[in-house]
C-alpha cells in the first residue's frame, strides 16, 4: 500500500513539485491555483486537457480586470469567438493556449457550444455592474464555471444526465463563492458585484462594501449568498448515488468550495476578515484524498 501510494501523497504535499508536474507551462497558476492541483489529480489521460480548458477559462476571466476600455475587452473576446472556429476547422492561431485547446478539441471530440457560451457570457460581464439578484448571478455560473465542467466531463469521457446536473449545480456554487471570494479585492478597486437585491433586503450600501464595512447588515449578505451556494453543493451531492465514479475526479473542486464556506462561517460572514485572504496550505493534501476516496 505505502510503496504504491507514498510516493504521490509526498508529491501532492510539496507545492513546489506540483509546478513540475505541470505539461502545460503556459497555465497560468496563480490566476487558478485550486484548479490548476485539481488538473493534476485527474486521470493522466485527461489531465493535459484538463489544464488546457482551465487556461482557456483564466484567458477570458481576467480580461475583464487587464482593459481599461470595453472597446478592447470585445476584441479580445471577438479574438477567442473566432479562435474556437478556427480550431474546429483544424486551423488554431500560433498560440499556446489555442495549440493546446485545439489538441484537447482533437482528442476528446469537445462540444464548441459550451466553449461559445463561456466567451459570450464572460463577453456580457463586460458591462461591469452589479447583478440584480442572485437568480443572475447564478445564471452567469451555469454559463460559465457549469459550462468549463460540461467540458471537463467529455475530456474524462463521460456523458451522463445525473453527472450534467450534479455540473450544473457545482457550477453555480463556484460562481457564488467565486463572487464572494473577490469581494474584498473588488471593494478596494471600488467595484461592487454582490446582488442588489439582497443588499437592498438587509439595507447594507455599495459604499459598506467599498469601505469594507464589518457591521452585521454586510455580514447578513454575505450569510444569504453563501448559503445559496451551500444549497447547491448539497444538491450536486444528492445525485452522486447515480454518477459513475469516473466523473467525480471533475468534482474535486468541490474540496475548495467546501473549504471556503467552512472558514466564511467560522468568522460569522466577514466577508473582509484577513484569514479569509490567506491560501489553506492544506488543500492539496484535501484534493488527494478526497480523489483517492473517490467522491466529491
Amino acid at each position: 500500500f505505502l510503496s504504491r501510494f507514498l510516493p504521490r501523497f509526498c508529491i501532492t504535499l510539496d507545492l513546489f513539485q506540483l509546478t513540475c508536474l505541470c505539461p502545460l507551462p503556459c497555465f497560468p497558476r496563480s490566476r487558478d491555483y485550486d484548479g490548476f492541483v485539481s488538473s493534476l489529480l485527474l486521470p493522466e489521460d485527461a489531465r493535459r486537457s484538463s489544464l488546457a480548458l482551465r487556461a482557456f477559462n483564466v484567458e477570458l476571466a481576467q480580461v475583464k480586470d487587464s482593459v481599461s476600455q470595453k472597446t478592447i475587452g470585445l476584441m479580445r473576446m471577438q479574438f477567442w469567438k473566432t479562435t474556437v472556429e478556427e480550431i474546429y476547422r483544424d486551423d488554431p492561431p500560433v498560440q499556446p493556449v489555442s495549440a493546446e485547446l485545439w489538441r484537447a478539441v482533437k482528442k476528446h471530440y469537445l462540444t464548441k457550444r459550451w466553449m461559445l457560451r463561456i466567451i459570450s457570457e464572460r463577453e456580457k460581464d463586460l458591462e461591469d455592474r452589479a447583478y440584480r439578484n442572485l437568480q443572475e448571478l447564478e445564471a452567469y455560473s451555469e454559463n460559465t464555471q457549469s459550462s468549463l465542467l460540461y467540458l471537463l466531463l467529455e475530456s474524462l469521457g463521460v456523458k451522463d444526465v445525473h453527472a450534467d446536473h450534479a455540473a450544473s449545480h457545482i457550477g453555480k456554487a463556484q460562481g457564488i463563492v467565486t463572487c464572494l471570494r473577490a469581494t474584498p479585492y473588488n471593494s478596494s478597486r471600488r467595484k461592487v458585484y454582490l446582488p442588489m437585491d439582497i443588499c437592498m433586503l438587509h439595507r447594507a450600501s455599495q459604499e459598506d462594501f467599498i469601505r469594507g464595512s464589518r457591521e452585521q447588515n454586510v455580514r447578513d449578505v454575505v450569510y444569504d449568498i453563501a448559503s445559496q451556494a451551500h444549497v447547491h453543493l448539497q444538491h450536486a451531492r444528492s445525485f452522486s448515488k447515480n454518477i459513475p465514479a469516473s466523473a467525480f475526479p471533475a468534482f474535486l473542486q468541490t474540496v475548495v468550495l467546501e473549504d471556503y464556506l467552512q472558514r466564511v462561517r467560522r468568522v460569522d460572514f466577514d466577508v473582509f476578515h484577513p484569514s479569509l485572504q490567506k491560501r489553506n496550505p492544506l488543500i492539496p493534501v484535501q484534493l488527494y484524498i478526497r480523489s483517492w476516496k473517490k467522491t466529491y
